[in-house]
Formats: C-alpha cells, structure tokens, sequence
C-alpha cells in the first residue's frame, strides 16, 4: 500500500441486516487468494477477534510498542463510548465474537469501570478477553472478572519490556509462574504473548519449553514477530526472524515436529498456529493429517465452545462426531493412532493430558503494508468508525486516537476531547500534543532526555 492508501483506508461500515458474516469472510479470503480446505476464516469464523481499546496509557516502555508517540497524552475515552463500540461489535461481527479487551493496559483503567465494560461484553453475547502485561492483574482483581464475564486472560511477558531485574527470558519464567498461580483454578483460560525480537530469537526453544511444562494452566503460547511500528526504540529486523524460523524454535522447544502449516487463520504470511497435547511433558501434534483436519472443519463449523469449561468442550466435540457416524468413521482410525502413541505418556500422567495452542503472528511493518494480507486479516480494531486492521490502524492510530467523540444525542449532544478530556459543544480538530518527559516514550522519550542532558 502507498502512503496515500494508508492515509485514505477507513474501517470498514456496518453491513447490511442479515448479511451473513461468515459468508462475507469468505468472500475476502477468495478475492486475496487465501481460500483453500484448511482455511478457518470463512468456516468457523466471520473474524478472529476485535481489539477494544480502553486506554492508551500503560506502566511500561518497550522496546517494541504498536503505540503511538502520542498515546500516553490521551485521556481514557468514556465509558459509554466504549459501550457503544461494544454493541458496534456484536452488530458487525455478531454474538459469540472474540473481544480483546486491550490497550496501552487495560488494567490501569478505573477498576470499577473495567469491570463494567467486561459485564458488558459478556451481557451483549460476546467473549471478552484481558490483554495486560499483568502487573497490575491481581488475583482478586482476576477473580471479579471471572464473576462478571471475563473468558481469558493473556499476560504479555517477554525481555521487551525491560523489567528491572530480568535479564533474559529464562529470569523471566519466575514472572510468568506468578501470574500462572494468580489465575489457577479460575474459570478462565490463560494465554500468553511473546515478542520475537533479535534479542530473544536464540531463548525462544526455553521459553515454549516453559509452556509446554504448564500446559496445565497454560491454554495457548502467542508468539509475535518483531514489526516496525508504532513508538518503540528497536526498528527493523536485523535478522530473518519469519513465520518458519519462529516455528523451527518452538519445534526445538516442545521438542516435536509439531505442524504450523495445515491449519490456517486468514493469510498465511500472517497467522500460523499448532494444535497440541501434552501428557506426562511430552507434546503430541493434533494437526498432523490433513483430511482429519478437513472432517474436522466439516464437523465443528458451527460448533460453540466454552473455553472455561473443560468438560463441557471435550462434551461438544464428542457430541458432534456422535452424531456424524461418517466423520467418526474417517477420525477413529487417526484417533487410534494417535493414542497409541500416546499411551506411554498417558499412562504415566495418570490419564491426564492438556491442550497447549501454539500461534504465531508475524505483523506488518507500518510502511510496508501488503493490500493482500490487509484484506484477508482476521485481527481488528474497533475504532470510533467501525473495525479496521490491526496492523493498519497501527500504522495511522493518531488518526483514530486523536479524533474528538461525539458523546450524547440530539441537541445534547457535546464533543469530546482526546487530550483535555473534557466537553466542546462543537468538533475541533485535535492538534497532536507536545510531548513532556510524563507522556513521551519510546524514542521521543529518549530525545527529550538526551536534550534535557546537553
């Protein structure tokens, strides 16, 4: 895309009542080339996931921020806009939609108002989902989001963010263990996020190793490519770190030549991800034959799934093979096997084996952005105007951020401000602000201190 169509695109407009979603999803992954038998996007989704940003601020400064150099300055936008976008969500994408609740961290928001928003989500029908880098994520703070709705928690914890005291990803591992027990035993499932960087590219086998050792509480291991956006201090990749050798590290870390090519999600250039079990500490692949991952798309295209509930989603899948004796037919002799091979590590696990999703997400860099993978992307923003790419509204989130809110109706109606916080009664275009050493960071942080020292 050139720098005129990134500054043109707008997100995208509510569809028409009734249109079919799912239909429409695969509908983009034909005309971008991405429609084939082991695509989920157009199957089992009419998106990913929509990330609804409730705060620009956060209590950290990566080396790697998708923020922009202005975000810190921007006030928390109202909570009835953040209402309003959440019932824009379930009318674009419908009930059951993935929502990511994000940031900055959406932790440092009003507590009572965070609680609010995840009732919301779940209230409208949606599946709403923490994204923090869990420092503030306390065990009674994750337990009232559970009460009120909340279906995932995923802890962002990698040598980025440059917590004193942690040199490497290895030191790390005592931070990902306490935020494990924060959350055991609550009906919640718990992801993590890993920025793949040149910094950490040779530590990433220990790091899936670690997750393959908490499979018990662990239910998915996101791993992100290193992108050039956004506010951080590291830019460009110094090294080939892709999709193939970020998979080739976390083949050395579960130590199986797990399958990150059969499966999936949008562009392939984009999303990879790897379906596994581990029992007794040795991974299995799920996603190692790809006509039993065809029968399975078949079998589970309308499937709903509680991911709190273990025992209600072994129930669903086995449900729906029960009542497709075809599709059971060609799956036993896999599922045979697969369990043979098993039965070793099940045996001396008591029985007991636990699901580990590994996915990879390889983002774009902010001015090299492929109209391909823009529009078969399956991860978007909700903005003010309707969803938009992740990695597009990356690449211009002033344009969003900064943009005054209409709050209110009719007469009534005011403007909001992005940077005062306060009431206009009429839209004033936002001026981006001048940066204090309180709201830069990243490389502006870092220029205003190296001017403040001369």
């Amino acid at each position: 895309m050139t720098t005129a169509e990134i500054a043109a695109a707008r997100p995208e407009p509510l569809p028409a009542p009734g249109a079919d979603r799912i239909a429409d999803a695969r509908a983009r992954m034909e005309a971008t080339g991405q429609w084939h038998d082991r695509q989920n996007m157009g199957r089992r989704w009419g998106i990913g996931c929509v990330a609804l940003e409730i705060t620009q601020r956060c209590n950290l400064d990566c080396t790697l921020c998708y923020l922009s150099d202005h975000s810190e300055a921007v006030k928390d936008i109202p909570l009835e806009e953040v209402f309003r976008r959440i019932d824009a969500i379930r009318a674009h994408y419908g009930p059951d939609t993935d929502i990511q609740i994000t940031g900055g961290d959406p932790t440092l928001r009003d507590r009572a108002e965070l609680v609010a928003i995840v009732r919301y989500a779940r209230a409208a029908g949606l599946s709403p989902s923490l994204f923090t880098n869990g420092i503030r994520a306390t065990r009674d703070m994750l337990e009232e989001l559970a009460a009120n709705g909340l279906v995932d928690v995923a802890f962002h914890v990698d040598m980025t963010q440059e917590r004193k005291g942690y040199p490497d990803e290895a030191s790390l591992n005592a931070v990902r263990r306490e935020y494990i027990d924060r959350a055991r035993g609550l009906p919640i499932s718990v992801f993590f996020n890993t920025t793949v960087y040149d910094g950490n590219f040779a530590q990433i086998p220990g790091v899936a190793e670690f997750f393959v050792q908490h499979a018990d509480v662990v239910r998915l291991a996101s791993f992100q490519l290193q992108a050039d956006t956004g506010r951080g201090t590291v830019r460009a990749r110094q090294q080939p770190i892709t999709i193939d050798t970020v998979a080739g590290q976390l083949r050395a870390g579960a130590r199986a030549p797990i399958n990150f090519d059969t499966p999936i999600a949008g562009h392939d250039e984009c999303n990879r991800y790897a379906l596994t079990v581990v029992a007794d500490g040795h991974v299995h692949d799920l996603m190692d034959d790809p006509k039993v991952l065809a029968t399975a798309f078949e079998v589970m295209h309308d499937a709903k799934f509680d991911r709190r509930h273990r025992a209600k989603t072994v129930a669903t899948l086995i449900g729906r093979y029960l009542a497709r004796p075809r599709a059971l037919a060609r799956t036993l002799p896999w599922a045979a096997r697969k369990l043979l091979g098993m039965s070793g590590d099940l045996w001396r696990a008591g029985g007991r084996a636990n699901k580990l999703t590994f996915f990879l997400h390889n983002f774009m860099d902010a001015e090299n952005l492929c109209r391909q993978r823009i529009g078969a992307c399956v991860f978007m923003v909700q903005t003010a105007e309707g969803p938009i790419s992740m990695c597009l509204h990356n690449a211009k989130r002033d344009s969003f951020i900064l943009q005054p809110l209409r709050v209110g109706a009719g007469e009534a109606a005011q403007w909001w401000d992005p940077l005062s916080g306060g009431l206009r009664d009429k839209a004033e275009e936002t001026s981006a602000p001048t940066l204090t050493k309180k709201t830069a960071r990243g490389r502006r942080r870092l220029e205003i201190n190296h001017g403040a020292s001369r």
